[in-house]
């Protein structure tokens, strides 16, 4: 891998953070700490020999240029919710256009494979590569392409699950009624932003049976793709407020009152929490001004 070699087109095929790590995609804190902690053992400069300046310097680049920005996105949850929720993005694109022929043996095999064997599988694998993607450094490259195959390939597989699994009952299951009624979004959203809607609609599900923490996922991977719909921000705040995380759900409140100051879940809860209506409808004002580079520059939650 010869120093020309990083160049920003060559950086750019390493957009996975979990690849880089070598590391599942349900890693939690403690493994992506765990990990990062044993690639910085086996990349520091120690670990080198007098007569090799050359992997050194590979090693030194390889660590600052990919390894710690990776782990800067991976160190906490809400920045891992956020890596894989584009991760998913990626897959449904790659789907949609046919484009997902995995090229590796490993990956070929876990596309195979029922959901419940590519769990182990994949787990397995992960850890196999994992082992030889730094020793030497020269695998890097290729080790890395392999683990970004089996990420897709297995996103894939759980993507195909839920969508199997909705066709079977329908994103409407027989839950028993709630007491907070959600609207759903218009056709013409759904049109329009068909992933994102998708994702809230299997989170309002998971809100009427009270499975908070993938009502969470699911909606921050809505917001990750549209981040100015006032919905979607509601609903998340609903779910931290279910889980008495009030300044998460704060938070979300006030961001969906400022892109819709009539939005009716985020004025209920808005009351119980007694925020101050007349800050949010000031930014909304200001859109009016700033035309559509105002609406798509909307900070994300």
């Amino acid at each position: 891998m010869p120093q020309t070699s990083f160049s920003a087109d060559w950086l750019q095929k390493f957009s996975d953070p979990y690849a880089i790590l070598g590391i599942s995609v349900a890693a939690d804190d403690s493994r992506v700490l765990k990990r990062y902690r044993n690639i910085a053992k086996v990349l520091h400069p120690d670990s080198f020999g007098a007569t090799e300046s050359e992997t050194k310097q590979l090693a030194s680049q390889i660590f600052a240029r990919l390894v710690n920005p990776a782990y800067q996105k991976l160190k906490q949850e809400k920045d891992r919710t956020e890596s894989l929720g584009l991760l998913r993005f990626q897959v449904r694109r790659l789907k949609r256009e046919g484009a997902i022929a995995p090229k590796t043996k490993l990956a070929q095999q876990l596309s195979q494979l029922s959901l419940k064997d590519a769990e182990v599988f994949y787990e397995q694998a992960i850890a196999e590569l994992g082992a030889t993607q730094f020793q030497p450094i020269e695998r890097f490259a290729s080790v890395t392409q392999q683990l970004l195959e089996l990420n897709l390939v297995y996103l894939q597989l759980k993507l195909d699950d839920v969508i199997l699994r909705e066709k079977r009952t329908g994103l409407v299951s027989s839950a028993p009624a709630q007491t907070i009624e959600f609207a759903p979004a218009s056709p013409q959203e759904a049109l329009a932003t068909d992933y994102a809607y998708q994702h809230a609609k299997r989170a309002k599900e998971y809100l009427k049976k009270e499975n908070l923490a993938q009502a969470v996922q699911e909606l921050r991977d809505a917001i990750k793709i549209e981040p100015t719909q006032g919905e979607y921000h509601a609903l998340l705040g609903f779910a931290y407020f279910k889980q008495n995380l009030s300044g998460m759900a704060t938070v979300h409140f006030r961001q969906a009152l400022k892109l819709n100051p009539k939005e009716p879940l985020a004025l209920h809860y808005a009351a119980k929490l007694n925020l101050n209506l007349e800050d949010k409808v000031r930014p909304t004002q200001t859109t009016k001004k700033s035309g559509l580079f105002g609406l798509f520059g909307a900070k994300k939650p």
